[in-house]
């Protein structure tokens, strides 16, 4: 078995940030052999990481880091060669890395004798099942997720009762300051209306209008783990119209169907067959019955979810590619949606953890689109 060698930050690598629970902005080198994890540090983190179970923590003097300084070398040749001694000192001369590796420095490995090789499905393995902290993370982002939503109902119920005016980036605002007041943050909120509503990602913008559909996207992440949740809702400004609560009536019956059939062993494309069943036999179209070579743009236009975790999109897949089996400890987003251009969309998203004869819905939030 080959070994395991990342180097990288625990902010923008949730592959490290699995194995090391602490925000470490600055990269930092992590290996695994024979059982034993090593950390490879500036000075600055040794009294963090030292504090944390079951690793070995090193400074990079051990390696000759002053010695190096003192022959002149850039940053980067001084980098390598540490990596280098330490895979000769430990007897490295094989290992697997995440596909973000930095390629300067798999060249570097490379040249010093080093076999590198990407295993991406070894490390969404290793990510897929949540450690209990991670766990808690996300109970929390998923809190502050509701919370935000909340504010977000409130506002818009306050405005239509009114009469007054609202806007996306108001609604925004908001959300993202109760985000803040409880842990979380979150580096995009979507807040999209009418027509904007059938468009993918779409943040969203300007003023809402009435009878409009308002699909709400929260995807926040604890500041404390850096775990994500997800959830959507999705409200109309007003009256909704009979296409609108066709709609709802359709992706509210999906929902239930995929909580019920979600357990361990159980691949996410049979769940997302499932959905599909329930929009087809509408008349709607889905991905697994258009047009080949032509992009799906009416109807049931995703998957119907995927993995959430350290990043807010990771395996394991509720959609066509989704063939791995569902194992206890995923954490999965499920998201029946029908949408037309020109008018809108409505989207219905709970978070949930998977368990060995079920699941667990970690979202507690009202799914009615009314006001």
């Amino acid at each position: 078995m080959p070994d395991v060698l990342i180097y990288a930050d625990t902010v923008r690598s949730p592959e490290l940030r699995h194995e090391i629970p602490l925000s470490v902005p600055d990269p930092f080198l992590y290996v695994e052999r024979n059982g034993t994890r090593h950390v490879v540090t500036h000075s600055l983190e040794l009294p963090r990481l030292s504090a944390l179970e079951d690793l070995e923590v090193h400074p990079r003097e051990d390696f000759g880091f002053d010695e190096l300084m003192r022959s002149g070398g850039d940053q980067y040749a001084i980098r390598d060669e540490i990596i280098a001694r330490v895979c000769r000192e430990l007897g490295i001369s094989q290992v697997v890395v995440p596909g973000t590796f930095p390629l300067d420095v798999a060249d570097a490995l490379r040249a010093n004798g080093i076999d590198v090789g990407v295993d991406r499905e070894l490390f969404d393995r290793r990510r897929r099942v949540k450690s209990g902290a991670e766990l808690e993370g996300m109970r929390r982002a998923q809190r502050a997720a509701e919370a935000g939503m909340e504010t977000a109902r409130t506002m818009l119920g306050d405005a239509l009762s009114s009469g007054k005016t609202i806007t996306v980036e108001e609604i925004r605002a908001a959300i993202l300051k109760r985000f803040l007041e409880l842990g979380a943050s979150a580096d995009e909120v979507i807040v999209s209306h009418g027509p904007q509503s059938a468009i993918g990602h779409e943040a969203g913008f300007g003023e809402v209008l009435r009878d409009e559909p308002v699909v709400i996207d929260l995807f926040p992440y604890d500041n404390e783990s850096g775990v994500y949740a997800d959830m959507t809702r999705t409200f109309v400004f007003g009256e909704p119209s009979d296409e609108l609560r066709e709609w709802y009536d359709l992706c509210k019956q999906a929902l239930d169907r995929a909580l019920g059939e979600i357990k361990a062993g159980v691949t996410g494309r049979s769940v997302f067959e499932g959905t599909c069943e329930i929009f087809e036999a509408a008349g709607y179209a889905t991905p697994r019955k258009k047009e080949e070579g032509v992009p799906l743009e009416e109807g049931f236009i995703h998957s119907l979810g995927h993995g959430v975790g350290l990043e807010v999109h990771e395996a394991p897949s509720l959609g066509l590619l989704g063939t791995d089996p569902l194992v206890a400890g995923d954490a999965v987003s499920v998201e029946p949606g029908l949408y037309r251009p020109g008018f809108g969309g409505l989207r219905l998203e709970d978070l949930v953890a998977v368990t060995e004869d079920g699941c667990e819905n970690l979202t507690d939030f009202p799914y009615e689109t009314t006001l």
